[in-house]
This record gives structure tokens, C-alpha cells and sequence, in this order.
């Protein structure tokens, strides 16, 4: 049978649209392989001619097809089939900063929550954005929906609203974006604030506080604004550090870590020279995940629940819905302060 064979068959389907005809024809045609990969579906106009079906009928089946990830369109050539994954309902592009443990929690959380019928491929642009320009044109077209965590550079703007706001989620960090458009993000520099005052009897306790920062890297700056805010504020001392050097612990001496790469350095120092955590040297760090619950007692943390924020981002994506929602932070108080 040709693909219009197949389509026609299913007139007689009485429960199926016009347009549910078109998509499930030519699927059943990609399962019996009267088309394979690379082949060109007939234009919108042949099969206007061929079928009498109304354009725009055409058009949305195509359009579906594509948010299946079974096709692409090529501009001035015409639609073809890049997939024979069938039983995939919606294909969705996920690009996240780098695979931390906690990113790490959110896609292994995200992919559970969605199911098997959805298809998932995961992207890295590690902060820079020439890379992630580079990876958001390549897949531009070619997924049913778009699961961003952007840079929060506006600049980078115009090039997410080249898709429209029924097809992208912003989550983790936030973007302002036009109002249509859907997220489920952290708000840093208020709340990371907000816990370190609630810290205030626990901070107090030692001589100097020191921020691990590097603003050439993917941490947010809003925490460290909240972190000078909180110092001066509450005249604590304290200072900012890009890197931290091995075997320089001091005692009396607390250690806030955006990132986890130092945080094992220090941890490994305060044992080495039997320094005792949340006594002679305290830590805190932000981003939770179960390694911290359980490392020297625990690590206190000022931190989302990134599988909450990804079973979130899984049911925005099955209900179709429009989503606008920061995401509680919560202090996880443990034996670190």
C-alpha cells in the first residue's frame, strides 16, 4: 500500500479527524516502512489536491508529526522523516548548564516523571554562550517542546522567542521573557538572603565567614549580592574567594560553597588535620542532593528540591499548561553550623 493507500484506509474510521487520519497514515506508513528516514513527504499542496483536505488540516498533522519528532521541515524543501520511533508521543529538548549532581537528580527525576512515550535528549552549554547559541540553532524545529535552563544573559532573548511560548519552559534559572511565556525557576539573591539571616545565631559563632565565587563560572551573582548585603548588614566579617587553596583551613572559620569542587577540598582538609565540622570550622553550601544529607553528618544547605521542580516541569509538559512559578528554597539546617 502507497501512504495515501494507508491514509484513505482510515476514512472509515469514524472516531478519527481529518487530521488524526493524515498523522496516523502516515505513521502506520513509517511502521510498515512505506517510509523510511531521509524520505520527503508530498508537499502541503499534493496533498491538499490528492486528499481534498483543508490546508490548514495539513498543516496542523505535520505540525504534530514534528512536535512527535518523526519529522523536519527544510526551509524551501519541503517536510521528511527523521525518526521511526512511533510510540514516542512528544520529543523534548533538555539543555541544562553541565550534568551536576543535582542537575543530575532533576533529568533522572524528569525522565521518570514523563514516561517512556516521550523521548528526551539532553544538552550541556556550560555557561557560555556562544556554545549554547550553537546548540539552540542546531535543534531549533526539530522538538515538540523546548525545557531551557538559559544563561541570564538577555541577549539570548530573541533567539528563545523564536519558539513559540506553547513549545519552551524556562527552569532553574530566570529569564525575563515576554509574558507568554511559560517557567519554574529559583529566585537567588532575596532568599539566599533570607537564609542566611535565619543562619544569624549559627554564623555568629565564628570570626570570619569567606564566599566561595567565581563570576566566571555558571554561579549565580545574585547570591553573592545577598551574601555583601548579609555582611554588611550585620557586620559580620567576611570576604569573597574565586579558588580555594589546599591545606589553608583555618579554625573558627566558616565556608559557604556555591559550587561542590572546593567543598570536598575543605571537608578533606578539617579531617586531615582533625578539624571538627560545625564546632571549629562550619559549612554551608547551597544546591541539596543525598551525598550532603549524609557527609560528615550533613552539610547544611540553602536549597530547592530539584526533583519537586522536574515532577513540575513533567506535568507542565503532560497537561499542556502554562506555568509561571518560582520555586520555594528551603534551609536544610544539619550538623555543619
Amino acid at each position: 500500500m502507497s501512504l495515501l493507500d494507508k491514509i484513505n484506509a482510515l476514512s472509515t474510521v469514524n472516531t478519527l479527524s481529518k487530521h488524526e487520519q493524515l498523522v496516523q497514515g502516515i505513521i502506520e506508513a513509517i511502521d510498515s516502512e512505506v517510509l523510511s528516514v531521509g524520505d520527503q513527504l508530498p508537499s502541503i499542496n499534493m496533498m491538499v489536491a490528492d486528499l481534498g483536505f483543508a490546508r490548514k488540516t495539513i498543516v496542523k498533522a505535520y505540525e504534530e508529526l514534528k512536535d512527535r519528532g518523526l519529522v523536519e521541515s527544510k526551509k524551501l524543501k519541503g517536510y521528511f522523516i527523521i525518526s521511526t520511533e512511533t510510540k514516542v508521543t512528544l520529543r523534548v529538548a533538555l539543555l541544562m548548564f553541565s550534568f551536576h549532581r543535582f542537575q543530575e537528580e532533576f533529568y533522572n527525576t524528569f525522565r521518570k516523571e514523563l514516561g517512556k512515550r516521550f523521548q528526551i535528549d539532553v544538552f550541556f552549554h556550560h555557561n557560555n554562550v556562544s556554545i549554547f547559541e550553537t546548540i539552540f540553532t542546531n535543534i531549533k524545529g526539530k522538538y515538540g517542546m523546548y525545557v531551557v535552563a538559559p544563561i541570564p544573559d538577555p541577549k539570548l532573548r530573541p533567539l528563545l522567542q523564536e519558539i513559540e511560548p506553547g513549545k519552551l519552559l524556562i527552569v532553574d534559572r530566570y529569564l525575563e521573557m515576554d509574558s507568554a511565556y511559560s517557567y519554574i525557576c529559583q529566585e537567588f539573591e532575596d532568599t539566599t538572603y533570607q537564609k542566611l539571616v535565619e543562619l544569624l545565631p549559627h554564623i555568629q559563632k565564628y570570626k570570619k565567614m569567606i564566599l566561595f565565587f567565581n563570576e566566571d563560572s555558571d554561579y549565580p551573582i545574585g547570591i553573592k549580592n545577598a551574601y555583601q548585603r548579609f555582611l554588611t548588614d550585620y557586620d559580620i566579617e567576611g570576604r569573597v574567594s574565586k579558588k580555594y587553596k589546599s591545606g589553608t583551613v583555618k579554625k573558627s572559620t566558616l565556608y559557604f560553597f556555591t559550587g561542590d569542587t572546593y567543598l570536598w577540598e575543605v571537608l578533606r582538609d578539617c579531617r586531615n588535620n582533625e578539624y571538627t565540622i560545625g564546632k571549629q570550622v562550619g559549612i554551608l553550601s547551597h544546591n541539596d542532593h543525598v551525598v550532603k544529607e549524609i557527609a560528615f553528618g550533613g552539610i547544611t544547605t540553602i536549597s530547592i528540591d530539584f526533583k519537586d521542580m522536574a515532577k513540575r516541569a513533567a506535568t507542565h509538559i503532560k497537561e499542556s499548561a502554562f506555568t509561571q512559578e518560582l520555586i520555594p528554597v528551603n534551609l536544610i539546617k544539619r550538623h555543619s553550623l
